[in-house]
């Protein structure tokens, strides 16, 4: 790596050693913007070493951590309780307490517009306000998901024009991937390696003394491009996989091959492989959208990623394969269309055991099926309703059902999106006229069913 010589007389900046001093004796202040499902596990990570300030406009996030409440399934109204009573941390709306930062980590959303273009106006709004605040000596750090370029092409140069201050000379700039798997209790921000990525030696430096201090390793590269492209590759990693394997459960659907079946027997192999899950769909903040802010960046160089963009394609066509296989059981087993039928989604989070319904292909199917003509409802542990959404305004405010056998069988048929631990998945299937299961959950009460699979259940 081309590191930049400290020792160069020609350089001509702020002493860091300081700032250094501050983040290896753990007295420096540290402050997140953005408080959702990366910032605010990041300040849980944070706060037991630093003083902490967390920032957002979202009034309503500010308020509910002022006053002990969680909004976030990970963490209860008893950890905000220990995180204020700290006497470590702030949570505020007011951009100005961010001049009292040494550090200021970004974990903003990055989602994609309507044409599946990257929506950077996160990153710049954030930009531009911390450009009002920015002060010589402190570190900025961005850990938001983006394409390979974002921290050199757009922040820096929003940061410089508005301040006058040179990056690497006057402040410091860096990027640092977050890897955060909400509801995965076995890995955290603590347990979790840390890709540290920055365009000159002092900004890497200062960045890897603060992550030092959370993390069990830090990683360096030579670039914050390169770790942007590290960020990328993980997920797009994982979106071509599933996509496979996608695509692996249709064609063995056809031949009347169990594509768990296969999956299961195939994971004994020690080498060379890994195994990846059909799914009804991709949801959630990273994997159906990081892809595509690499194929959006490799049109500048002339070059087509066709088998990002195929990985896609498919992963984005599973929802309406859930709803054809729907609509052929159905017409199959009781001569009914989906027209005036009844269904239940079970699951409208996007992954198990989190209150998470970014991208969830539950969202989608639920609005696939009203424009059918369906009777539609949900149920949720996790969701008491769904929260207002701009791809799916109909779906807002929509109540989740209890789980009762006298609702269940009111339905022609449940979907199971999601397949949550704490659902009674014997209850479902006792009391269901139909079940198109699409994550394999119903396995588990086969030893109620001597060994074998109630014919009730459809795999899809």
């Amino acid at each position: 790596m081309d590191f930049i010589n400290l020792n160069n007389p020609a350089i001509q900046s702020i002493d860091i050693e300081q700032l250094l001093a501050k983040f290896n004796t753990k007295t420096a202040r540290i402050a997140v913007i953005g408080l959702g499902y990366v910032g605010l596990p990041l300040i849980f990570a944070l706060y037991k070493k630093f003083k902490v300030i967390g920032f957002d406009i979202d009034q309503n996030k500010i308020s509910s951590l002022q006053n002990n409440k969680s909004y976030i399934k990970n963490f209860t109204d008893d950890d905000i309780f220990n995180l204020n009573t700290s006497n470590q941390f702030t949570a505020s709306s007011d951009l100005s307490i961010l001049q009292q930062a040494d550090a200021i980590l970004i974990c903003v959303p990055t989602p994609l517009t309507k044409n599946r273009e990257p929506d950077m106006s996160y990153i710049l709004a954030t930009a531009k306000n911390i450009s009002t605040i920015l002060r010589k000596g402190q570190l900025i750090v961005l850990e938001s998901t983006t394409y390979p370029g974002t921290t050199k092409e757009v922040l820096q140069p929003i940061l410089e024009a508005a301040t006058n201050l040179k990056s690497g000379q006057d402040f410091f700039l860096s990027y640092a991937p977050e890897r955060e798997d909400p509801g995965n209790k076995k890995f955290t921000a603590t347990d979790i390696p840390k890709v540290v990525g920055a365009n000159d030696d002092k900004s890497r430096r200062l960045t890897i003394a603060l992550y030092s201090q959370i993390a069990p390793e830090v990683v360096q590269v030579s670039s914050t491009a390169t770790a942007e492209a590290v960020k990328i590759l993980e997920n797009i990693f994982r979106c071509v996989n599933i996509a496979l394997v996608n695509e692996l459960k249709i064609v063995f659907d056809k031949m009347g091959i169990n594509i768990w079946e296969v999956i299961e027997a195939a994971k004994t192999k020690p080498f060379g492989y890994m195994p990846f899950y059909p799914s009804p769909g991709l949801g959630g903040h990273c994997i159906p959208i990081d892809p595509f802010y690499l194929t959006w960046k490799a049109r500048e160089y002339d070059v087509v990623t066709k088998f990002i963009e195929l990985a896609g394609e498919i992963n984005s066509s599973m929802p309406h394969y859930v709803v054809s296989k729907l609509r052929d059981a159905l017409d199959d087993r009781f001569a009914k269309v989906l027209n005036g039928s009844k269904i239940l989604i079970v699951g409208m989070a996007y992954k198990k055991n989190v209150d998470d319904i970014r991208e969830s292909p539950s969202l989608y199917i639920f609005k696939e099926l009203l424009n059918k003509k369906s009777e539609v409802d949900y149920f949720d542990p996790y969701i008491q309703f769904i929260p207002e959404n701009r791809e799916y305004p109909k779906l807002s405010h929509i109540y989740s059902i209890s789980l009762t056998k006298e609702n269940l069988q009111k339905y022609d048929a449940v979907i199971i999106c999601t397949d949550h631990d704490n659902i009674d998945y014997q209850l479902l299937v006792d009391n269901s006229k139909l079940i198109i299961d699409t994550r394999n959950a119903t396995a588990i009460v086969k030893s109620h069913t001597n060994g074998k699979l109630k014919d009730n259940i459809v795999y899809a």
